[in-house]
Parts: structure tokens; sequence; C-alpha cells
């Protein structure tokens, strides 16, 4: 089923449909390829941003949970690393929480970009989604807005023909853009359904569960990883040392100290991340500093330092050591 539009007003229900109608809640996890769109679509859903984007693929680490409050439902969205072909500790480890949370979810949403062609990768992660029998799972075409009608509909007819020939059928086919706000809210309308009846799991105004140190250090890289060189995002860790609210400050003139290293792989990243004269990293302080405020509504005093940690990838002491 192709979801191309809001479903019909339902201002004209019954009052005592919607009163007697049992409240869902669950958990729903977005896959893909790398830089499918994933991250951009758990932001656009939530509401505000709660897992980093990047023009790089293979930039999400750390699973997301973002939480979409509705009157009928709460959505957990869970923002996955996208599955790939692993090269090094760190690839492998991601991967291993990709298959782990599609066993723990209750909706999975298969994310394609509208811009390209199915392939291998795509193919590849249907398959291994073609395994999974209970979950229902919803193709969503993403970025529609970067492509004509044709194009699109001849996505959606190759997503569709790709289940079938792996001998399932999706729960839903549903073309969205996040950047526009096209047919998002639909997407979420579509996913409720299919969420178990359950009270709220969160609180209401929560909007994730991550810790706000790992959210902090997750705005520091974003920001760390515009304009560097294609190989860098991967050599890039953020590592918040400690928070702390400045002390003989008045109470209503806050500001939280953050202390937090920016790890990379060798010495010669080091000039690249850092820029001539410090510049480069005065721009990434200045950039990751709106958001944080924005996140924490408090002024903050970002105080950013560049170490090495060797082939920190490839080394599971620095792995944990840097929190995978």
């Amino acid at each position: 089923m192709v979801a191309m539009s809001a479903r019909p007003n339902q201002e004209s229900a019954a009052p005592q449909a919607e009163t007697t109608s049992p409240h869902r809640a669950g958990f729903a996890c977005f896959v893909g390829r790398p830089n499918a769109g994933k991250s951009t679509l758990t932001n656009a859903l939530v509401g505000q941003k709660v897992a980093i984007t990047s023009n790089r693929p293979q930039t999400t680490r750390h699973t997301v949970r973002g939480i979409v409050h509705r009157d009928d439902a709460q959505l957990i969205l869970v923002d996955t690393p996208g599955l790939h072909k692993p090269r090094t500790l760190l690839g492998e480890r991601l991967n291993d929480v990709v298959r782990t949370t599609w066993a723990e979810v209750d909706v999975i949403g298969f994310c394609l970009p509208a811009d390209q062609k199915l392939g291998p990768g795509d193919k590849y992660i249907v398959k291994e989604l073609a395994g999974i029998r209970k979950t229902p799972k919803i193709a969503i075409i993403t970025k529609t807005d970067l492509v004509e009608s044709k194009a699109l509909a001849e996505q959606l007819l190759a997503v569709s023909a790709l289940a079938e020939e792996l001998g399932f059928e999706w729960a839903e086919i549903v073309p969205v853009s996040a950047v526009k706000d096209q047919q998002v809210s639909l997407l979420a309308d579509l996913i409720a359904p299919l969420l178990p009846e359950s009270p709220p799991l969160y609180p209401e105004g929560d909007l994730t569960d991550e810790p706000e140190m790992v959210m902090v250090a997750e705005l520091i890289r974003e920001a760390a990883l515009e304009g560097v060189r294609d190989e860098l995002p991967h050599s890039i860790a953020v590592v918040v040392e400690e928070m702390l609210p400045r002390e003989d400050r008045p109470a209503d003139k806050p500001l939280l100290d953050i202390h937090a290293n920016v790890y990379i792989e060798r010495p010669s990243q080091k000039g690249i991340i850092i820029g001539p004269k410090g510049k480069r990293l005065k721009d990434v302080g200045t950039k990751s500093r709106k958001h944080i405020e924005a996140l924490l509504g408090t002024p903050v005093f970002l105080d950013l330092h560049v170490k090495v940690a060797k082939d920190w990838q490839r080394d599971p002491k620095q792995l944990r050591k840097l929190g995978f």
C-alpha cells in the first residue's frame, strides 16, 4: 500500500471513538544505507534536533531515541547507524547495534532516498529484513523534494517489487521529505496503529532518553564534521569530560562550563581540525555552542581540546574509553 496523502479529515469522527480508542506506545527504528536520511527524519518527527545530521555517510554512532508525543500514541524512535560492510572493529560494533535493535522494536522503517537507485546495499538490508517475519516493516522513500514525480513513482514500484521478490509485503510505502516537512505527520499516523496497546513509556515533554553529556558530545562532533576532508569523519570522536555550573554566578545569570576533548587518530589530522591560527576549532566551538545552549536552555562556556588517540577505531581499549 502506497500512502501518498493525508488521511480523511478525522474531525468529523464521533468523539466517543476518540475516547475509547486504546493508547499505544512502542519502539520504531529507521534502517537503511548510510546517509539515507534517517537522522533528519527522526529530528523532523520529534520536532527538535536529537540526532546529528551530516552530508557525510555513516555519522550516527549512538542509538538515539527520539520521543514523539501524540494524544493517541507515543512513538519512541530509535535511530541506528547505517548497516554497511565493516572495515574496522568500530564498523563491526555499529552493525551489531543495528541487528540488536531490529530484534527489539515494534516497527521497522526502511529508508531509501528518492534520488538514488536501489543498489546492492539496499537489497542486502531488505533481504535481512525479509527474515524478520513478525515485525511490521514500512518502506520510507526519503528526500522526495530532490526528484520529479516520474522518478518517485519508479522508486515506489522498485521498492514494492523488491519485497515481492523476497516473499514479503511492506505494511506501508510512504514517500516523505523531512526537509520540506511533507508527509512526515502522515508517517507518524501510519506507524501509531502498528504499536502495541500501552500507556506512555516516557513522561510528557521528554524528547529523548539520551544522556545530556552524550548529546552535547554529538553536537560538537556534528560541528567538527562540517567542511573536513572525506576521510576524516570516521576519525573524529568527542568526549565531554565535565559539565559544571560556574560558581559565584548570580541566579539570574547562570553559566555552564563544558570541557570536551575532540579525538582524532593521527597527529597529521590535528591541523585539519584546529585550522590556521585555531580558526576552524573556534568555528566548531561557536556553531556547537549555539545548539548546546538551545538544548540545555542555559548560557554555556565551551572549552575544546584536540587530542590524538592513535588508531582508536581498531583498538578495543580505545573504543571503550570513547564510549563504543
